[in-house]
């Protein structure tokens, strides 16, 4: 049945004038009246003004991002029932989009097929609503008006009921089932997971969750586009349908990943996931006379009575799939929770620790001074900015070690690098004298915050905002594994060395792909991992590849900065090897970046 888009209108937010354009060219169809806004603030004037049916919302804009304006629309009265629909390159940015009100979300690049359908499916939800409110309204108006008439009403009014119920049936079925698989969505696992939670008859070990992750997924997409990957989908939903148990609640969370709840011990469900494995391997995804071969990761894990929510149980989730992951290649694993979840001095639940953190403002800012050692140093304080997380229960700082890992591994590193940059760009600008004095400050950014494609632009958004000069800028970024998109890491230098930011290659000698990084993207200094220099005194072998690593940056005119500097006679080592700046104990303990602090650093001669 077609969808008679008559006095339908469709609100479409993107700042880039481009994007906007193809979705009006995909979307124009009869009766459809389509607006456009290019920021979040635009988006929310119209909103409350016309009233639009759908919004499509893209997610990395300038000043308000897209989870900010669905928060925002989703907190006001006359525009908290109007569908959100993200558009969003990042599959991370899916959980986000959920959790700050969305209904669904496309991925780019879009495809027109895909966006008529969802929005088709969004518009066609929204006017059962609407239509299913007037029916409501005028099926009690007409109950008290026809009371004396109900025996030669009562057939009609039957008819009208009945029609309601289609239509509440139809909607209900429409927010509680994925489009694509026909499977239960996330919204109707949370649901079932509650009730789980909340029966006190169950027995102990009676209930696991089951998290699926193709492997190889991205392959499909990509090579044979969205339409091959969502057949993929449906395949894999109907395979797990005839594997599980009628009374086992099977949901596709979205993307590639899909869960099971088992209300059975873990023998059993780890013996379904084992049988889900065993197809797996000899299943083949065929699309155009290719065969791709499918496999896939599987966590179980026991849901213990200590689990008293659904985002509790997810977190965990989460995490064991990170293990299988981090293990490599697809497996199955039994993910053990250890009793008494609930107990943060068991089992620190770094998630909600960390969300909390941001939102109470638990993170500090130390520094710690970097200081010349040959001629070739440039004048003026230089320092490293080091973030802290502040734990109130023990009244102590928490060292980055310890929440970095989880802060990567729960997709929040970047939120907390955007925290820093401001926070530290903010301070400084409004010091004077030390901005007289400041030659340098650096900021270390996580190899995942790189892959935000509007990073560079909230980058410079802040450096004006804040008048603070770019050439005194230092982004360190960290060699990591998880850089494993050198084009994307390119780009975003480039755009801001065009304005005079500088990036140091931080930890250089860790990994092997150092000397790479050094020839592909556009770095104005390297640092060598501490590891080499803490005891290149004593220690020939590190002494030599400190030394090799200075000849190398030396080949390419880069200077050098040494960690770890803790004794002088490293310092004065360093010095002879050519090293033009030294960081460690021996010049400063790193300390809290407070005023006063900032002040005296100022006041201290910039070289030993």
């Amino acid at each position: 049945m077609s969808l008679n888009l008559a006095s339908t209108s469709l609100l479409i937010v993107d700042d880039t004038p481009e994007n906007i354009d193809l979705m009006i060219s995909v979307l124009s169809l009869p009766g459809l009246q389509i607006l456009a806004a290019n920021s979040g603030e635009r988006a929310l004037a119209l909103a409350e003004r016309k009233q639009p049916d759908l919004i499509l919302l893209d997610v990395m804009m300038p000043g308000i991002d897209g989870f900010e304006t669905c928060r925002r629309l989703k907190a006001q009265p006359s525009t908290a029932d109007i569908p959100v629909i993200f558009v969003t390159a990042l599959g991370e940015d899916v959980a986000r989009g959920f959790e700050a009100g969305g209904a669904d979300y496309i991925a780019k690049p879009v495809r027109a097929d895909e966006v008529r359908a969802r929005v088709h499916h969004h518009l066609e939800r929204r006017r059962l609503m609407r239509e299913l409110t007037a029916l409501n309204a005028q099926l009690e108006q007409r109950v008290q008006d026809r009371t004396k008439e109900l025996i030669q009403v009562n057939r009609q009014l039957r008819e009208e009921v009945n029609e309601r119920r289609f239509m509440q049936d139809r909607l209900s079925y429409l927010a509680t089932h994925d489009f694509v698989t026909r499977l239960y969505n996330r919204d109707a696992l949370e649901e079932q997971t509650m009730r789980l939670l909340s029966d006190s008859q169950r027995p102990e070990d009676g209930a696991c969750l089951v998290l699926l992750e193709l492997a190889r997924f991205r392959i499909v997409n990509e090579a044979c586009g969205y339409i091959a990957g969502d057949e993929l989908l449906r395949q894999v939903a109907d395979m797990l349908a005839a594997l599980c148990q009628p009374d086992d609640f099977i949901a596709r969370l979205g993307g590639d990943r899909f869960a099971l709840l088992c209300r059975r011990t873990p023998d059993s469900v780890m013996a379904l996931a084992q049988r889900i494995k065993g197809v797996f391997e000899g299943f083949e995804f065929v699309w155009d006379g290719r065969a791709y071969r499918i496999d896939a990761r599987l966590a179980v894990i026991p849901v213990h009575r200590d689990f008293v929510s659904f985002d509790q149980l997810m977190t965990k989730a989460d995490e064991a799939a990170y293990l299988v992951r981090r293990d490599g290649g697809p497996s199955v694993r039994l993910h053990q929770v250890p009793a008494q979840v609930a107990d943060a001095r068991e089992s620190v639940n770094w998630a909600y620790r960390l969300m909390d953190a941001l939102k109470n403002h638990h993170f500090r800012i130390y520094f710690q001074r970097i200081h010349g050692l040959t001629e070739r140093a440039q004048p003026g304080l230089r320092f490293e900015t080091l973030v802290r997380l502040w734990d109130p229960e023990s009244q102590r700082v928490v060292q980055p070690a310890s929440f970095i890992g989880p802060a990567e591994r729960y997709q929040l590193i970047d939120q907390i690098d955007r925290w820093m940059l401001r926070e530290v760009l903010s301070r400084l600008s409004g010091l004077v004298p030390v901005m007289a004095q400041l030659g340098q400050v650096s900021i270390n950014l996580s190899a995942y915050s790189l892959r935000d494609p509007g990073l560079a632009d909230h980058v410079l958004g802040l450096l004006q905002s804040f008048q603070f000069p770019p050439d005194k800028l230092c982004i360190e970024i960290t060699e990591s594994e998880a850089i494993v998109n050198l084009s994307a890491a390119k780009g975003f230098m480039d755009a801001l060395k065009l304005h005079g930011v500088r990036f140091a290659l931080d930890d250089f000698g860790t990994g092997f792909a150092s000397f790479g990084y050094l020839k592909q993207l556009p770095f104005d200094a390297v640092k060598i991992d501490g590891a080499f220099v803490r005891d290149m005194d004593t220690d020939h072998a590190n002494a030599a590849m400190v030394a090799s690593m200075v000849q190398m940056a030396q080949a390419l005119a880069l200077p050098v900065v040494a960690e770890f500097v803790e004794r002088q006679a490293l310092a004065e080592q360093l010095r002879e090897l050519g090293v033009t700046y030294a960081q460690g104990f021996v010049f400063h303990r790193p300390e809290e970046m407070t005023e006063a602090a900032l002040m005296a650093a100022a006041a201290t001669p910039a070289l030993p």
